[in-house]
């Protein structure tokens, strides 16, 4: 029988090229994503991958708290063993943190951790069980350090990237790994939608999301445990261990700024 994955942020961006990767490997998939319109459109690009896939879609807004536990019952009811799971899902609140509002916030923190930290639990279980399985959560090189006017984001992915390697040393020997995938600016909609189009990051040379999804899934078909992509941002990420933190915050001002 061919192999599940499941895949939040499944409709667009770097989500939905993994949801292709995925398939087109011979793995059957569970696409999770919040508006359904454009999950349905993103299913059926998908399935021209593979008319053997089974393809699951499910309509969910991870900001719930309900979210990952009605994910999770979903796969029981239908008896779907999930052998990969892929926490790609992230949103961003750009601004000074003072002038953000109080539920974009919240929202940004279920999302990007708790929905992730739960899914992860729920599905984890089964894996060490069944001593297989495979985790991939998508940090970001905004991982590595503090960064004024992108505070929340770049916190909830250092959370994301500790989380990933304490685990991934625990389950050592479990036939289960964890892998954090920390991709730079991309050439995704995810600027748009967090209003960030224009600003000094994302001018300049962006991946393609197909590159950075090839480069997380054989990373984590390997087992590795951190992948920065592209070479800058592995220079970038692996420079500012070595800055004093003043410099690190004001370059980040700096790139951040319109």
């Amino acid at each position: 029988m061919n192999k599940t994955v499941l895949i939040t942020g499944a409709s667009s961006g770097i989500g939905l090229e993994f949801s292709k990767l995925f398939v087109r490997n011979g793995y059957n998939l569970i696409m999770v994503s919040q508006n359904e319109k454009n999950l349905e459109k993103a299913k059926r690009l998908v399935c021209m991958e593979n008319d053997n896939a089974k393809i699951y879609a499910i309509a969910k807004n991870l900001a719930e708290p309900s979210a990952a536990d009605e994910i999770f019952e979903y796969t029981k009811k239908n008896s779907i063993q999930i052998d990969v799971l892929v926490n790609n899902a992230g949103i961003q609140v750009y601004g000074k943190f003072y002038e953000n509002k109080m539920d974009d916030l919240i929202n940004l923190m279920y999302v990007n951790m708790v929905a992730l930290t739960k899914l992860t639990r729920l599905f984890i279980d089964g894996m060490v069980k069944r001593r297989e399985g495979k985790i991939l959560n998508v940090a970001s090189t905004g991982a590595f350090q503090p960064c004024p006017m992108n505070a929340a984001y770049c916190a909830s992915k250092g959370y994301v990237l500790y989380l990933s390697e304490g685990m991934g040393a625990e389950l050592k020997g479990t036939g289960v790994t964890v892998t954090a995938l920390c991709p730079g600016a991309t050439k995704t909609n995810f600027a748009k939608r967090a209003n960030i189009e224009d600003i000094k990051l994302f001018r300049g040379r962006l991946l393609d999301p197909n590159r950075v999804a090839e480069i997380g899934y054989e990373a984590l078909i390997k087992g590795e445990s951190v992948v920065v992509t592209g070479l800058y941002n592995k220079l970038v990420a692996e420079s500012v261990r070595f800055m004093p933190r003043k410099l690190v915050t004001k370059i980040g001002m700096n790139v951040m700024g319109r």
